[in-house]
């Protein structure tokens, strides 16, 4: 299994960033998805996640209206579209791969299937 985050970079505020993982060693359509972020000293925070079995998605309220999730399941590939980034959105930016669950987060990753980050920093 292997999950390969790429797309981050230095953006000024209210412009766009494209997030892609590469997946492989398993079946998109079976798991959910998701995007998770993190900044030092706080916890990794869900930021959206997809229903592979249905295309449900899922996005935090910060997020909502901003970032779209979505899959390309002929390139085994998950995308996170950013726009109107903000510098509160700066973190390292991590996608994962897991179950779908009834909590305030629908996506449970499975241990071995995280992506390694990739740093997305909004500063003008």
């Amino acid at each position: 299994v292997q999950l390969q985050a790429s797309g981050g970079g230095l953006v000024q505020p209210g412009g766009s960033l494209r997030l892609s993982c590469a997946t492989s060693g398993f079946t998109l359509g079976l798991y959910g998805l998701g995007w998770y972020r993190q900044v030092p000293g706080k916890e990794r925070e869900g930021v959206a996640c997809i229903r592979g079995t249905n295309g449900t998605t899922y996005y935090t309220d910060s997020v909502k209206d901003r970032f779209t999730i979505s899959v390309d399941g002929a390139k085994n590939t998950v995308y996170l579209q950013m726009n109107s980034l903000q510098p509160e959105d700066t973190a390292v930016y991590y996608c994962a791969a897991g179950l779908w669950a009834a909590a305030d987060f629908p996506l449970v990753p499975l241990s071995n299937y995280w992506g390694q980050g990739t740093q997305v920093t909004v500063s003008s």
